[in-house]
């Protein structure tokens, strides 16, 4: 290819890289090249779909030949190794200036080492979190990639063009530098971990508390997402509990294993939360009721362990009602936690994050989209300095109306012996923020006797330890020294 004819690349051409290729190539004023490390697949997808005019490359230098420049190409392998390579293999064959996208699920600090690496060669390196999955690659993503401005000026309205639009804006806004992109599509997933719990643990209760058949919650699920819940998991969840399965005639639910997989994103949550010292227990609780979902050995040596007695409903609307407020409410928690981590990490690793734009971008295309979103975009808009996204008076307002419901819910979930660790750690949360005093002081004393760790006082400033072991006078932390 002599003459440069293409405005993009992609590089892998699985079933997400060749979908985003199609979205591109769809796009007017798109020209897509795309390389596979299997040249047979690549062209397998441009003559499965001869309307996307594909520039097919045989090499990594043809690809590279058929990018104008600023050569711009986004890279769609599995994360790792193989993406590593590709970088590296780009890096030979491009120049600076150009721009190397990874559109996959890596790991942020993955991608701001990368970003680092890439940079010394004046070769533009942009971590971007691409939300949706097989569908919203072809029909429009949220898109959530950090990089240089520079690097902004060329890839967004390229990105504009397949992003998912929301109330007329495209899903897709320039995150931060390096791996803030990654960064805030990994706390994206965690989000997503936490509110299909919340949904499973909703469905428990409501099929066995409640006593409702898989195609009745449906249509519960199908009467909420008309209201506050409105969102794809909600939609989605009633679709699936809908579906029978053709060869026992049974709800396909009923016939699915239960035992939740996991790829990763949500542990990298809890564990970079962690790491930040940002509690997000709904998260952690979603992401540790996937792993004991995934015990079975310790879960059938355990079943004959003593649990709940019957629980009887007397007013089954009611009780959907109960179920649906500790829902939203919990809910509201997963999100308030999520957007405490990216405030958390963009102080860390030295981001200008705009709390309101990820909401925006989050509207469509991506897994968690909701209409409740944009409540949290007018949250950040009239307060971008929020200290904690439950205290903004829509939320504040919601959880006040929701919380003895959410309590009713949990009351009734112990009683019953049913697991809902992630409604019942959301609402432990909720009371240790609202708490005026916690039980940490008597966590503080005691880590002060044994390891004379020291406190802080409530009457008077300075850092104090009791000399336990002696005449457990007070000192000055200063004259331990």
């Amino acid at each position: 290819m002599s003459q440069p004819q293409a405005n993009i690349g992609v590089v892998g051409m699985a079933v997400m890289g060749s979908n985003l290729a199609r979205n591109l190539a769809s796009r007017e004023g798109n020209t897509v090249a795309i390389y596979n490390r299997s040249v047979d697949k690549a062209r397998a997808v441009a003559d499965a779909h001869p309307e996307a005019g594909f520039l097919v490359a045989e090499s990594v230098q043809e690809f590279a030949d058929s990018l104008a420049r600023p050569r711009t190409a986004i890279i769609m392998v599995k994360a790792g190794g193989p993406t590593d390579a590709v970088i590296n293999q780009l890096v030979e064959v491009f120049e600076p200036g150009d721009i190397i996208v990874d559109g996959g699920n890596a790991l942020f600090t993955d991608t701001i080492r990368r970003e680092q690496a890439v940079r010394d060669t004046g070769i533009h390196f942009v971590g971007a979190g691409i939300s949706g999955g097989e569908e919203g690659a072809l029909n429009g993503p949220s898109i959530m990639p950090g990089g240089t401005a520079e690097s902004y000026a060329t890839l967004g309205p390229i990105l504009a063009t397949i992003a998912a639009v929301a109330e007329g804006e495209p899903c897709v806004t320039h995150v931060g530098t390096d791996g803030a992109g990654h960064f805030v599509k990994m706390i994206h997933n965690g989000i997503e971990y936490a509110d299909m719990q919340l949904i499973a643990e909703a469905y428990d209760l409501l099929r066995n508390v409640a006593g409702l058949s898989a195609p009745e919650i449906a249509d519960v699920f199908d009467e909420w997402n008309r209201g506050e819940l409105e969102s794809y998991l909600i939609e989605i969840t009633a679709e699936v509990l809908r579906q029978v399965d053709a060869a026992t005639g049974q709800p396909l639910v009923d016939v699915i294993l239960d035992q939740a997989g996991s790829k990763g994103t949500g542990v990298w949550t809890v564990q970079t939360a962690l790491g930040l010292g940002v509690p997000v227990s709904g998260i952690a609780e979603a992401v540790f009721a996937r792993a004991l979902s995934s015990k079975p050995a310790q879960r059938a040596a355990s079943r004959n362990l003593p649990g709940g007695g019957t629980v009887t409903v007397d007013n089954r609307d009611a009780f959907i009602e109960d179920v649906r407020q500790a829902l939203y409410a919990s809910k509201i928690v997963a999100y308030s936690q999520g957007f405490d981590a990216i405030i958390e990490g963009a102080k860390e690793y030295g981001w200008d994050i705009k709390k309101g734009d990820i909401a925006k971008i989050w509207r469509g295309g991506c897994i968690i989209r909701a209409q409740f979103l944009n409540r949290i975009t007018e949250a950040y808009a009239q307060d971008p300095n929020l200290v904690v996204l439950l205290a903004a008076p829509y939320f504040r307002d919601a959880v006040t109306q929701a919380q003895d419901a959410w309590r009713r819910t949990i009351i009734t979930a112990v009683q019953a012996g049913l697991p809902t660790p992630a409604f019942s750690s959301s609402l432990a949360y909720y009371d240790g923020l609202r708490a005026e005093r916690l039980p940490a002081s008597l966590v503080q004393g005691q880590r002060d006797f044994f390891g004379a760790h020291t406190y802080k006082r409530t009457d008077r400033d300075g850092t104090f330890h009791t000399l336990w072991s002696g005449d457990r006078s007070e000192i000055s932390a200063e004259d331990t020294h």
